[in-house]
């Protein structure tokens, strides 16, 4: 089959190595005029590092293993605390803290120099019983026999599908960096979650030297920008217990991104006919579970399942998206609920086991729960 994909990010790499291996002609189209090269850190956890094995995609050489996770008080105090070894033992995959910009650098990496056209941005489509036809704004079109809307957050393609409107603001937004901060963790495989009165602060090693940072705060889109959100954040965050007073010292404004956070309700079919959704197009989410590339490269793997099932196309699209529906409606749920952000006082979070991770990224995943 001839696959259309509207996106060039995770979502439609990762598509895109899944439908090439099994000999479908791709094309991808990208709004941007040129291949996105910014972006800060992520994590791929063990789910998400068993759909890159699968691709044959490594991630050796970049970023930094994440092997714990605590959660701290802006006192200092341990919450609670989490033993992500623990999941890599049992799955045989690690947690890998990684620059954006590395992870697609992979996932570009053997496929066909004209694979992705550039500057080409959807302005619709539409489709009969068995074609459909992109339009772009400079007048072109594209037809082929299915398509994948793998266009994020702000989807052309699930505009298309379900109309405005369907994506709301969340209550928290995100100023973050990635910086070459020499404090200790940096050069560990230790994350750190804090969280107090003021908000939340996270720190993960990125490798490299990199150290991943960001705070939570309250935030609606109505809320006035800060001429100089660096001194608001050290203004608000300043006191906070070690080592946050040290990061926010060593950041700069030049450091610093924001994006607010953004969520929408999954729905159990969200494609139509011959086209789909994958990534935050069909299922955007705050990022308080780090699962959004996650659940991207989880879209991508069972996509690829399906369609390679044979019969009708359309109803391949719709078990995929049947398959997907209670593990990515579960973690859309959770993330709503900010559970980053949740004061779990000390004496409680001792009551948590360890090694809870493990079965939550179970209950997260198709893949780790595929049969061998």
């Amino acid at each position: 089959m001839e696959i259309l994909v509207i996106g060039s990010g995770v979502g439609g790499l990762a598509v895109a190595r899944t439908l090439l291996a099994a000999s479908h002609r791709v094309r991808v189209f990208e709004q941007a005029p040129e291949r996105r090269t910014g972006g800060k850190a992520l994590l791929v956890w063990s789910n998400g590092n068993a759909v890159l094995d699968d691709l044959g995609v490594s991630l050796d050489g970049v970023g930094a293993r994440i092997d714990r996770i605590d959660a701290m008080t802006s006192g200092g105090r341990l919450r609670t605390g989490m033993d992500i070894g623990h999941a890599a033992r049992r799955f045989g995959f690690p947690t890998t803290a990684v620059p954006r910009r590395h992870l697609l650098e992979r996932l570009a990496d053997g496929l066909p120099g004209d694979l992705v056209q550039h500057g080409m941005t959807c302005d619709g489509f539409t489709q009969d019983r068995d074609r459909v036809t992109v339009t772009f704004t400079d007048g072109s079109t594209a037809t082929g026999d299915l398509l994948v809307g793998a266009d994020g957050h702000h989807s052309a393609v699930r505009r298309r599908l379900w109309g405005e409107g369907t994506v709301r603001p969340a209550t928290y937004g995100t100023w973050q960096g990635l910086s070459p901060i020499g404090i200790e963790i940096t050069d560990t495989g230790r994350h750190l979650m804090i969280t107090g009165r003021e908000g939340a602060c996270g720190l993960m090693p990125a490798g490299d030297g990199l150290l991943q940072w960001w705070f939570d705060v309250r935030w609606s889109p109505a809320d006035p920008r800060s001429a100089a959100p660096l001194e608001e954040l050290r203004r608000r965050f300043g006191r906070w217990a070690s080592p946050v007073p040290e990061v926010l010292e060593a950041a700069t404004e030049d450091d610093l991104e924001f994006f607010g956070h953004h969520w929408n309700r999954v729905r159990r079919v969200w494609g139509e006919g011959r086209v789909t959704l994958v990534g935050d197009a069909a299922h955007t989410m705050p990022p308080t579970l780090g699962q959004g590339a996650n659940q991207t490269l989880e879209d991508a793997w069972v996509l690829g399942r399906e369609l390679a099932r044979g019969g009708d196309p359309a109803a391949r699209l719709r078990a995929y998206e049947q398959a997907r529906y209670p593990h990515i409606s579960l973690v859309s749920r959770l993330a709503r609920r900010n559970p980053a952000n949740w004061r779990i006082p000390p004496f409680l979070g001792r009551l948590i086991p360890d090694t809870s991770q493990t079965g939550m990224l179970a209950r997260f995943s198709n893949r780790l729960t595929a049969p061998a």
